[in-house]
């Protein structure tokens, strides 16, 4: 194909996906919008689908300048995706611990709380810097953040894989699989302001400067005391990670503290190896550790967060497996199964990680021709995945959350790892096929995972899991409720706490984990006593505020077909002698309930 036609099709690309953001930008969300997907105009998608295919082809078949185009197009394009819950106006997106984080960072622009002061201030210093400079509202900075934060993944990828000495298909294809967006599983990493998930975003750059200080030789750019400059980036890309979550920051130190391993191994093993001319990384492992202890070890929330994982790998009813076991009834129950949401969900990561597993067992057995300096690389990544699984299996028997975030970690991993597999793949068919003819086939199957990927990057009823939009209205209702709200009265909710709303509002510093003295663990009403029409002893207090948003009702009524609460309930509150409706709008309703004291414990169960 001629040079000026690549340019074209490549400018037509960035047009479109120019056409789309304006579109999505023209048609803000007026309402609560349960898929992300759906609300966004039609016209938006076919620009990115059409952006997509022209990068994918672009960067699978053209080298040099060009490719680059192609994968800053491809890159331009999901970060376009990941923006849209700011390009069309969301309030805000996420609920649970974006909204806590949403507290904090008040705290910190009302001067409560010093940045210093918290665990991880990433990700809030961030939000806080765009509400001083542009004048943003919090909750508009932190969804500018999630981007920003977002942005060094599909950026370093493809860095650090030509970093590790791969070919040029590598590098395209590892672009490619970045786009997938494999971190986020949106079980316990997802793509909202959840720090944790942030922070996996970082992470290839840290890997990229750990690349670099291993592959290239600073002999003239050394800095002052003999110190190489790539040392010293990997020590600030570790500290920036560390401010935005720690638990990633744990997960680079085991990684570096691998390769630091594989290297004395190798100097005690070989006499002549490609490894022996790498510098070693002992120094570095100890700083990033050490690093970590200062920051961690003293923290009471880390300490907590320690002591749990201990108290569930102690206990025998914790476990992942109660877990899945527990998800598995109730999407049998509203007519899913586990099979459909793991093909929804993982079936691309599947794929990714079987390609990548064949093609680390092909490496060990010498079966694959790469080149020397990329088959250290590949043998450093491999062989840290061993320590990285362990963790994950830890904390499946712990903290089953804890797990899927370490997956989370992993696939940054095997998204680098899968370029040059499937650079190899390439080859191979090669072989078998013409060379146009690999590249179709391949083309085709990271389409369709990247199709795949996209639609499960934010949560919608395709996984019944409704979008987290948080609107005007939701966020005034709970305004309203807590300003006029009798202190002493518990607000309860169905199958979700209101006492981070108050976190988002009110900001978190010198408060608890309570509103009215609901907390985290009463903060919801019984499910059968309430859908059984027995309002007042669905709670155990003589008065309680039983309040819903628009998210709840479609998330138990629609989504989870009235599994736990029944839509006449909600119904009967209206006609209910002890229920008056106290607060009311399109997306907010609450009601005061006269209680009668029961023993009943409230009940959190969802599907």
């Amino acid at each position: 194909m001629r040079r000026s036609t690549i340019d074209v099709t490549v400018a037509v690309g960035f047009l479109a996906v120019a056409i789309g953001l304006l579109v999505a930008r023209a048609n803000p969300a007026t309402a609560y919008e349960p898929s992300v997907y759906v609300g966004t105009p039609t016209i938006t998608w076919a620009g990115f689908a059409l952006a997509l295919a022209i990068a994918v082809g672009t960067t699978l078949v053209c080298r040099g300048r060009q490719q680059g185009v192609g994968i800053g197009l491809g890159t331009l394009t999901v970060t376009a995706i990941v923006s849209l819950p700011l390009v069309r106006n969301y309030r805000f997106a996420g609920m649970g611990d974006a909204l806590t984080h949403l507290g904090l960072t008040r705290d910190i622009v009302t001067g409560a709380t010093q940045p210093h002061e918290l665990f991880y201030p990433g990700l809030h210093a961030i939000a806080a810097v765009f509400h001083y400079l542009a004048g943003v509202p919090i909750e508009r900075g932190l969804l500018i953040g999630m981007v920003v934060l977002f942005v060094p993944f599909v950026v370093f990828v493809p860095l650090v894989v030509r970093g590790m000495g791969a070919s040029g298909v590598a590098v395209g294809l590892a672009a490619i699989v970045s786009w997938m967006v494999l971190p986020v599983n949106n079980i316990a990493t997802h793509m909202a302001v959840h720090t944790n998930s942030n922070a996996l975003f970082l992470v290839p750059a840290v890997l990229f400067a750990i690349v670099a200080y291993l592959r290239r030789r600073a002999t003239v750019e050394r800095l002052p005391l003999d110190v190489s400059p790539f040392s010293v980036l990997i020590l600030l890309t570790g500290f920036v990670l560390l401010v935005v979550h720690p638990q990633q920051m744990v997960n680079v130190v085991v990684f570096i503290g691998a390769v630091s391993g594989v290297q004395y191994l190798a100097r005690r093993r070989f006499d002549d190896h490609p490894m022996l001319e790498h510098p070693t990384t002992y120094a570095h492992t100890i700083a990033l550790g050490a690093l970590f202890g200062l920051w961690a070890l003293g923290n009471e929330r880390f300490r907590q967060a320690v002591a749990g994982l201990v108290t569930g790998l102690l206990s025998q009813d914790i476990g992942g497996s109660s877990t899945v076991n527990q998800r598995g009834t109730s999407l049998t129950e509203i007519g899913g199964s586990l099979t459909e949401l793991f093909v929804k969900m993982f079936l691309d990561m599947a794929i990714i990680a079987l390609v990548v597993g064949v093609f680390i067992l092909l490496v060990w057995l010498r079966r694959t021709s790469l080149d020397d300096e990329p088959r250290s690389f590949v043998n450093y990544v491999s062989l840290a995945l061993f320590p990285l699984t362990g963790m994950f299996f830890v904390y499946f028997l712990g903290t089953p959350t804890m797990a899927f975030r370490q997956i989370g970690f992993i696939y940054v991993f095997l998204t680098i790892l899968a370029g040059i597999a499937f650079a190899r793949l390439v080859g191979g068919l090669s072989s078998t096929i013409t060379r146009p003819g690999a590249n179709a086939v391949v083309a085709l199957v990271l389409s369709a995972c990247l199709v795949l990927g996209l639609l499960t990057v934010f949560t919608s009823p395709l996984i019944y899991n409704p979008s987290q939009h948080v609107t005007d209205e939701m966020m005034s209702g709970y305004e309203d409720a807590l300003d006029h709200g009798n202190e002493s009265v518990p607000y309860a909710g169905m199958g979700y706490d209101p006492y981070r709303y108050a976190h988002g509002l009110n900001g978190v510093a010198g408060g608890t984990n309570t509103v009215g003295g609901a907390s985290a663990a009463t903060g919801t009403v019984n499910a059968s006593l309430f859908s059984a029409g027995n309002y007042t002893g669905a709670y155990p207090s003589d008065e309680y505020y039983f309040v819903y948003t628009e998210w709840d009702r479609t998330k138990e009524i629609d989504i989870y077909r009235e599994l736990n609460y029944d839509r006449a309930a909600l119904e009967g509150l209206d006609t209910e002698p002890d229920a008056n409706k106290v607060i009311s709008n399109d997306e907010f309703t609450m009601y005061t309930v006269n209680g009668t004291p029961t023993n009943s414990t409230p009940a959190t169960a969802t599907a």
